[in-house]
Order: C-alpha cells, then structure tokens, then sequence
C-alpha cells in the first residue's frame, strides 16, 4: 500500500511539476508577446511609483493583457527597483517586456511636454511643446526670447514644475563658444561655473539630452568630447589630398565654410574654392574672418564690413594674411569638416551671393565681375522696395 501511495504521490508531483513549467512557459511568452495597444499612449510614472501601480494602470488602459503576469516579468528581470519617473511614448503592440525597458532605461521622458533651449547664432530662443500619443506629432504651447523676456510665459513655468518634461539644449552650427557659453550662463536649465571659454571650434554642435541642475562645464565638456570624436573619425577618412595638413587646420577651415553657406550642396563646392586658393597662393579673402577679427567672437556684428576693416590687419583677417587664420572662426558641424576634409574637385576661384539664396560660382575674375554686379543690382532692387514700403 505504502508503494502504491508513493507512486501515486510521485505521479502527482510529476504532473504538477510540469503543469507549473507550462504556466511559466506560457507567462513568458504572454509577457514577449505582442501587445493589445490600438493606438500609442504617453505613460505617465509620478515620483513615488511601484511597478505595481504602473502595472495596474497598464491593464486598466488596455495596454497590457495581464498585470500579474507584468509585475512577475519585472521582478525575474531585477527590473522593477530601476522604474523611473517620467512621461514615456508606448507604441501600439508594445509587449510587457518592450514597457518595461521603455520606463526602467535612462529616464529621459520620450512624450508630453518638451522643453527646448536653441542657440543659434543671431538669438537665443525657448520653446515648450507636447507631444500628442495619438498623432506623435509636437505642438508648439509657447516661445520666446529668455534674454528679453521680462514676463515668463506660464506653459515654461509649469513645464519645470513638472518631473516628466524633457529637457533639450539645441546647439546651431557656426556659433561661436562665446555664444554658447553666454546662453548656458543665462540659463536656469544649469548650474555651476565655467572654468573658462572653450577654444573656438572645439564645441560640437548638435542637440542634446540635458537635466535640469546639470553642472555647465560638464555639458561644455560633453560638447568638446564629441567634437573630438568627430574630427578624429572625419580626419581618419580624410581624402588623399586634403588640403590641409592637420586635423586642427581642418577645424579652421571647416568653420570658414560653415559660416560661408547654410546651404548643404554647397559645402563641398565653398570648400574647393578656398583648397584653389590655398593651393595657388590665392588669399582666400573671406568677410566672416574679418568680422571674427572685429568681434573675436563675442556676439554679431550687426552691420556692414567697412573698408577700413578690410585693410586692417588682424590675425584672422584673410584678406591681409595669407593661407588661413590661426584659429577657428566658429563651431562646424560635422557636414563641413567633412567639406574641408574632402572638397569637390572645381576650377572655382570665386564666388558670391545670388537671389533667391546661395552663391554664384566662377573660374574667372571677369565672370566673377559680372555675378558681383548682378548681385549689386539685385541689393539695390532690394533696398529701393524697402524704401518704397515705408514711404
């Protein structure tokens, strides 16, 4: 009897065990599977939140199909002391583990409301926007200069006030370090000093993920590593006859084409212009050096170059010294010291600005005549409409 009862006991015990590995088996494959979310919905994790709770509110939106089977899942996966506080984008169908990742990453909210600080280099501008989950697309709820601004529009306020707000520092190609250095300082996004004004062209322009409280020579610091990598990577894949010798005289040059042309085609083509010149003896004769001699970086000049400036010998004036300047005039993207490091192969020697945007290209100093007249002609339709408008 004593056989019989064991056996049945073993028996039992098998089944048993193998009813739980097929729960198990059937649990994980619910919580890798394909969600039942219709349509993307921002999550919203307040500080102080359990995975519990945000487990619950999962299932009571009809993102997830079990949430015992969620709160088990984040638990075998040590994942649920590492739930952050924050809004977060889940895109339909997203499986329990795809959540779960989603809100236990680096915590930067990827829906809501969206904070972002743009530098570029005639102003300074702060937008607040929210995401829609359904439409993903961003709505602007207010703008606005922070350095004029006397009466802060209430959307920025309740945005700091608001733990979920994603914060951005969005950095213009062709600012100068000055500039950027005087925006974080105005701005309450950060904290701390800088040590110093970083080496112009040493910063990577670019946007960036911030915090607020982040220290400021920190976030400098993360700009100047990122334009290492940058020149260092682009240098590496430099053409066999760049026209410069160095990846620093690339920095330079890089930013003298920057502040030539926003226009992308033509990074390559400005860039051949100045390798002719450097290459022939040719002074590259370029206004934007003139206007760093002037103003060494520190904000815009706001006004026409005079003769005068012209003539007058400074460092980075490129139309007295010859070859380039001994430092960047800017910060370039990546876009043009890729340019300077692999011009396109032209015959051009000049150029200059065209209607409608752009520049007009030339070999010769006659046709080269002809483009500065047209364009003459075209500053003076300009200004005689200006005229005619405010008479």
């Amino acid at each position: 009897m004593w056989r019989n009862l064991a056996s049945n006991v073993l028996t039992l015990l098998i089944v048993g065990l193998v009813l739980l590995a097929g729960i198990i088996g059937w649990g994980q494959r619910q919580y890798v599977a394909e969600g039942p979310l219709e349509d993307a919905m921002c999550l919203q994790v307040p500080p102080g939140s359990t995975m519990s709770r945000v487990a619950d509110r999962l299932a009571a939106d009809g993102a997830i199909t079990n949430a015992t089977i969620y709160r088990l899942g984040a638990d075998y996966t040590e994942r649920s002391n590492q739930l952050k506080a924050g809004s977060f984008l889940i895109q339909p169908g997203s499986s329990m583990e795809e959540i779960v990742a989603e809100i236990t990453g680096d915590g930067l909210s990827t829906c809501g409301t969206e904070v972002i600080y743009r530098v570029s280099v005639a102003s300074q501008s702060v937008r607040v926007r929210e995401l829609d989950a359904a439409t993903q697309d961003f709505e602007v709820v207010a703008e606005f200069d922070p350095l004029a601004v006397e009466d802060v529009p209430a959307e920025y306020t309740s945005a700091l006030d608001d733990v979920a707000t994603r914060y951005r520092v969005i950095v213009a190609e062709g600012v100068t370090s000055w500039q950027v250095v005087n925006a974080i300082s105005g701005s309450n996004l950060f904290t701390g000093e800088v040590a110093a004004v970083p080496d112009e062209g040493s910063l990577a322009p670019d946007g960036y993920e911030i915090r607020p409280g982040d220290d400021r020579q920190a976030f400098l610091d993360r700009m100047i590593a990122a334009q290492t990598e940058r020149l260092f990577s682009a240098w590496e894949n430099r053409a066999a006859d760049a026209p410069v010798d160095t990846p620093e005289e690339a920095l330079i040059l890089a930013s003298i084409i920057e502040k030539e042309t926003s226009v992308p085609e033509e990074r390559r083509i400005v860039a051949s212009v100045f390798a002719n010149r450097l290459e022939q003896g040719i002074r590259l004769q370029t206004d934007p050096t003139v206007i760093y001699g002037i103003t060494r970086g520190e904000g815009i000049l706001g006004r026409g170059i005079r003769q005068s400036e012209l003539r007058r010998e400074t460092p980075w004036n490129t139309y007295v010294i010859e070859g380039l300047p001994p430092t960047p005039i800017a910060n370039p993207g990546l876009a043009s010291i890729e340019a300077a490091l692999d011009p396109d192969e032209t015959d051009y020697i000049f150029f200059v600005a065209k209607r409608g945007g752009g520049h007009e290209f030339a070999v010769t100093l006659d046709e080269h005549n002809r483009n500065v007249a047209e364009y003459r002609r075209w500053q003076a339709e300009l200004e005689a409409e200006s005229e005619s408008t405010e008479n």
